[in-house]
């Protein structure tokens, strides 16, 4: 399995343009131990009702402090493009960061024991009162909350990032594709990702003459 320092290198040359000119932030970051990183994760996947996302980077940067804002961007970032759930692999990768193949294992099953647990009590629950008028309307209302709460975290990560004006342009660019013209995640990230790497670079100075 890739390094650490292999898992960075390779953020950094998917991550979004943003990410490049993004600062590193003056926060103090905790290693947890590996009761830590179940518990922790279990926290998410108890609370990550309609998806992870939300809980995830609140406990892993706000409330732990493990990671930065742009270490964990980073690894978002690579966790989009890699086969799985993005919040899967971004909690391998952390899990194996702090305390090698256990880690990865411990985050992991933390992460998945309690939705595990709820959903195969909620299965048995939904095929017996599932045709119930109520509770069709209970589960519209509970996917509206889940698509406020993902939204929510995406401008709360876009304001403190700071984005610069060819970053923005990416991100908006990204939002159409996926939104409203609905293509498929690898043809986004096979577009945008090479157009992102280079204004990450021209941002750089890279790619720039004299």
């Amino acid at each position: 399995m890739p390094s650490w320092t292999t898992l960075r290198f390779a953020a950094s040359m998917v991550r979004p343009a943003w990410s490049r000119a993004l600062p590193d932030l003056p926060a103090e970051t905790h290693v947890p131990t590996r009761l830590d990183l179940f518990l922790g994760y279990l926290k998410v996947g108890l609370l990550g009702f309609g998806g992870v996302a939300v809980w995830s980077r609140r406990v892993v940067v706000e409330e732990r402090r493990w990671l930065t804002e742009r270490e964990y961007a980073e690894l978002l970032g690579l966790g989009q493009i890699l086969p799985g759930p993005n919040i899967g692999n971004v909690t391998v990768m952390i899990g194996r960061r702090f305390h090698g193949l256990a880690g990865a294992v411990l985050a992991t099953a933390g992460l998945y024991a309690a939705p595990l647990a709820i959903l195969l009590g909620l299965c048995l629950a939904y095929e017996r009162y599932g045709g119930l008028p109520g509770v069709a309307t209970a589960m519209h209302g509970i996917a509206a909350a889940a698509a406020g709460m993902v939204i929510g975290t995406a401008l709360k990560m876009t304001a403190r990032l700071r984005l610069p004006p060819e970053a923005l342009a990416v991100l908006l660019l990204a939002a159409v594709a996926a939104a409203w013209l609905r293509l498929p995640l690898p043809v986004i990230v096979l577009v945008l990702g090479p157009l992102s790497i280079a204004a990450a670079l021209w941002r750089a100075g890279l790619l720039r003459h004299g």
